[in-house]
């Protein structure tokens, strides 16, 4: 069973709150300690679907739910995704960083081969002497 994206706000509220207070949750407190535009009843029928997929579980009647490993494991394997895109979109804004600065140096080499063929040494000079100051 897929959980929805309120039930999975819901679960992520709960591990937060359990993992900070090491006692059950209920569906009051997560109200009132979680950022959920939903009411305690709309939790608590979410805390009954989350319980029967396996992700949470409830110690006694009266108590609040705590998360199982398979909400643990959930979570991790989402924050492993996430940081694992976080890395990818790295490597490809270092790749372009790269790309771009390749570019910058063909067209000064580009330049420089230019005037050489064309014999102005001053010109090379002074192009010479803006690449070692833009390079430090």
């Amino acid at each position: 069973m897929a959980i929805t994206e309120r039930q999975e706000k819901i679960l992520e509220a709960l591990v937060r709150e359990y993992i900070a207070q090491a006692e059950p949750v209920s569906s009051n407190r997560l109200k009132q300690r979680a950022d959920l535009d939903v009411s305690s009843a709309t939790i608590r029928n979410d805390f009954q679907e989350l319980t029967m997929a396996g992700y949470i579980k409830q110690p006694h009647p009266s108590a609040g739910r705590v998360p199982t490993k398979k909400a643990y494991k959930y979570f991790s394997d989402k924050i492993a995704d996430e940081r694992e895109n976080e890395f990818e979109d790295f490597i490809v804004r270092q790749i372009r960083f790269a790309h771009e600065q390749i570019e910058q140096e063909m067209k000064f080499a580009e330049n420089l081969i230019n005037k050489l063929e064309q014999d102005n040494l001053f010109e090379i000079l002074i192009i010479l002497d803006l690449w070692h100051k833009r390079s430090r």
